[in-house]
């Protein structure tokens, strides 16, 4: 569906129920935070489009327009409103599902993985020519690659210039264009504004409390509201390696590395603003796009929570156990969450995180920080990159030879990957079952934990346990739930299967 204006906006691929003019209106005037970034609307009167929370004195409904995406209403000719600051609003582009190599392609771009090459090179890896690649943006869009490239890189532009005190040149190299010339020109076209005049205009708005020590950058993340924080929060306290991740009753923070780089994140519950206030700290500004980006997929900032619960709710089952703001807590790398699944294989959960401290102990790179005031309460280890796991004959986890060799196996599969700069999928976690020791369950719980939303883990025994303690009477010879009953979302559906016995239950 080409994201320009619409009265009803399909979204049946989904399983959501179309967005009528009706609804967006009622939306739009009751300011309603579920509704934000399903929509944008556009103002003809001031020609600018925003979001459904905006703040300012609702315009008529006869001088709007309503859009499927922020790229709609700027192809339209808009301005994003400085206000409610489009760009900021929770992703969900309401075309997903039209063409799954556009879709690739969109996520790739969103991610910030499209830096520092052509077009050819970039349609290459989605493994289709770039002429193909330009129409299928055409088709579905109503732009160019290149076009929705800019785009995304103008928007997160003005994000920085807005959120924090970063110079302009900066934030141009960390936006992903070329010099600052071309970052003026582009964004001028795009956004209406000048660069350094919205600066000048934000700098006197910036809250004392995103102005960080140096070397460390503050945005603000938003979701559609609810969101369970307290369920994300105990997931993630129940795995937690200590030195790895650090949780609070309000927070959650991690090492990482990326590409080349590394850093840590603090991410601050704001339950008033509907978003997480993020502390970010990287060696290499470049990657900030792609690694905000992995934030949000970390913490499933963009789940439409309410059309979840809604679907699941409708199967007898999982009713008494679905609740509101079900949010899948994800992981860091691919690499993690396989290694996590090997070592929790065959074993109890409380043997299996002891063996992920070890490894992180023993192979794990040490953070500097140069911040030793608060080394106490923040990250201080890397988890182990594959290359120390693969030359390591692991002696020091207990446990048997095969699964070890499993473990280095998946290491050296996993560096084969980032030399190739395998990206047509976004992990090609089906691969894993040539290698020696990783089964079905291994995959899929690594998928689920890398935030596929369709993950249900029918032959885990706890999602089994769960499903014969919800089983109503008289359905004892029948599976109560199958994957076509959950699916496009199954992952929550194993969640909250997990999340109905005790923690110690849980992998």
């Amino acid at each position: 569906m080409t994201p320009g204006a619409a009265q009803s906006f399909d979204r049946s691929t989904l399983n959501k129920p179309a967005l009528t003019q009706s609804v967006c209106s009622k939306a739009r005037l009751a300011r309603d935070a579920r509704f934000d970034g399903l929509f944008f609307t556009g103002v003809r009167t001031t020609g600018i489009f925003c979001r459904s929370i905006c703040p300012a004195t609702p315009p008529k409904e006869t001088n709007v327009t309503y859009y499927a995406t922020a790229l709609g209403a700027a192809q339209a000719g808009l301005r994003p409103c400085l206000r409610c600051r489009p760009e900021a609003a929770p992703g969900s582009p309401a075309w997903r599902g039209a063409e799954t190599t556009l879709i690739r392609a969109v996520r790739m771009i969103d991610d910030g993985e499209w830096a520092g090459q052509s077009l050819p090179q970039f349609a290459e890896r989605l493994g289709v020519s770039d002429r193909y690649l330009r129409k299928l943006f055409q088709q579905h869009l109503g732009t160019s690659p290149k076009k929705y490239v800019n785009f995304r890189r103008a928007l997160f532009a003005k994000q920085l210039l807005q959120q924090t005190t970063l110079p302009v040149t900066e934030v141009a190299n960390i936006a992903g264009f070329g010099s600052t010339r071309r970052f003026n020109t582009v964004f001028a076209e795009l956004m209406g504004s000048n660069p350094r005049q919205l600066r000048r205009s934000a700098a006197k708005k910036i809250s004392p409390n995103l102005r960080l020590e140096s070397g460390t950058l503050a945005l603000f993340l938003s979701y559609r509201p609810p969101y369970d924080w307290a369920a994300v929060r105990e997931f993630y306290r129940a795995r937690q390696i200590a030195g790895l991740e650090v949780l609070s009753d309000n927070s959650y923070s991690r090492s990482f590395s990326y590409q080349g780089c590394v850093g840590w994140f603090t991410a601050i519950h704001r339950p008033d603003k509907d978003g997480f206030s993020i502390e970010l700290a990287l060696s290499e500004p470049q990657h900030t796009l792609a690694v905000v980006q992995k934030i949000r997929r970390l913490l499933d900032l963009d789940a439409d929570t309410k059309a979840i619960s809604r679907h699941l709710g409708g199967n007898a089952v999982l009713a008494p156990v679905v609740r509101k703001g079900l949010r899948l807590p994800g992981m860091w790398a691919a690499f993690e969450a396989g290694t996590r699944a090997i070592l929790g294989q065959q074993v109890s959960v409380k043997a299996a995180h002891n063996m992920v401290t070890r490894l992180v102990n023993e192979l794990g790179v040490p953070l500097s920080r140069g911040d030793e005031k608060s080394a106490g309460n923040s990250p201080t280890i890397l988890f182990p990159e594959p290359a120390a796991v693969a030359r390591s004959k692991l002696e020091f986890l207990a446990m048997p030879d095969k699964r070890r060799q499993a473990l280095r196996l998946l290491a050296r599969h996993v560096m084969g990957d980032e030399n190739r700069q395998a990206s047509v999928k976004q992990t090609a976690f089906e691969d894993w079952l040539a290698i020696p020791g990783i089964g079905p369950w291994t995959v899929q719980y690594a998928a689920f934990r890398m935030g596929d939303p369709d993950i249900f883990l029918l032959g885990d025994l706890g999602v089994k346990n769960a499903l014969k303690k919800l089983k109503p009477d008289g359905l004892e010879s029948l599976t109560p739930v199958s994957v076509e009953d959950v699916s496009p979302w199954g992952s929550y559906a194993t969640l909250l299967l997990w999340e109905s016995l005790s923690v110690d239950a849980q992998p």
